[in-house]
């Protein structure tokens, strides 16, 4: 059994349901015999990424034991998505549901190399890129407050593989003015 850290996030309600009861659904969804849910985060109101890309989100960050493998971890994170009527049109478009897987352990996928591309992307260049293979740990984790703050509350000693700095540290880096923009809401 591996853990894998994942974000998820909404930001379109459901028909009958609030954005937070969506991600408690999601977090059960994603629970049976090859996934246990470890730990899961309190929900937290966050702007939406980029600033003006959709209505603000619901986000948390949660910890998976699980037997599968990082890439069929992925297609089982997808296939929720789906069942919550995820369709991929644009990039950082408003979303029913979003699954991230953030780290998968200490693993480093595909390699250090191919990592550090796309953490190193300049921003204009990400807007229009994507990798086409599962990158892990999550290239962009460091940078996003959205992410950092739900995850520092359930895995604050995490350390990155890479960067080797615990999620703690990667969150005192951040600037003032994108954590409290946060704010928790159970």
């Amino acid at each position: 059994m591996r853990f894998a850290y994942f974000a998820l996030g909404t930001n379109v309600p459901s028909p009958g349901s609030d954005l937070e009861t969506k991600l408690s659904q999601a977090l059960e969804a994603l629970e049976d015999d090859s996934c246990e849910l470890v730990a899961a985060s309190s929900f937290y109101a966050t702007p939406a990424f980029p600033a003006g890309s959709g209505p603000d989100f619901v986000n948390a960050a949660a910890i998976l034991k699980t037997r599968l493998s990082p890439k069929d971890l992925l297609r089982r994170f997808n296939a929720v998505e789906a069942q919550f009527g995820r369709v991929r049109r644009e990039r950082w478009a408003a979303r029913t549901l979003d699954l991230d897987l953030i780290a998968y352990d200490d693993l480093v996928l595909p390699d250090v190399l191919e990592f550090r591309k796309w953490h190193d992307l300049p921003f204009e260049r990400q807007k229009e890129e994507a990798p086409e293979e599962l990158i892990v740990p999550h290239p962009r984790l460091q940078d996003r407050s959205f992410v950092l703050v739900p995850l520092c509350e359930i895995a604050a000693d995490w350390r990155h593989p890479v960067l080797g700095k615990t999620v703690q540290e990667m969150l005192d880096a951040l600037p003032e003015t994108e954590k409290s923009s946060i704010s928790k809401l159970s």
